[in-house]
């Protein structure tokens, strides 16, 4: 009493199948990614488990009148205007298109 079933009848149920339970129809086994995009979001749950940082500078910036210092960026800003002081700062910006190093060097 053994019904012998044909390939494309056995793919026509696996098609309707996925239709009925709302799965992906992948006849050929193809690597899809599925079960990753199925899964649940890690970044919430890590971002909810470490604690804020604790930013010196947004702080000083919020209590203007506290009087917080940034010693990291104090320290920038006097080598910053020591390199200057020497001649090895940055270059100063072109205010307008004449004053661009790029197009005196065209001429």
């Amino acid at each position: 009493m053994t019904a012998n079933i044909t390939a494309s009848r056995l793919a026509a149920l696996v098609k309707t199948r996925c239709q009925i339970f709302q799965t992906a129809y992948n006849p050929t086994s193809a690597r899809t990614g599925a079960k990753y995009l199925r899964a649940r979001l890690r970044g919430p749950s890590m971002v909810k488990y470490y604690p804020p940082v604790a930013n010196i500078a947004e702080l000083a910036r919020t209590y203007k009148n506290a009087g917080l210092v940034d010693f990291a960026e104090a320290q920038r800003l006097k080598d910053v205007e020591d390199k200057k002081r020497r001649g090895k700062g940055a270059p100063p910006k072109a205010k307008d298109k004449g004053q661009s190093r790029r197009t005196a060097r065209r001429r």
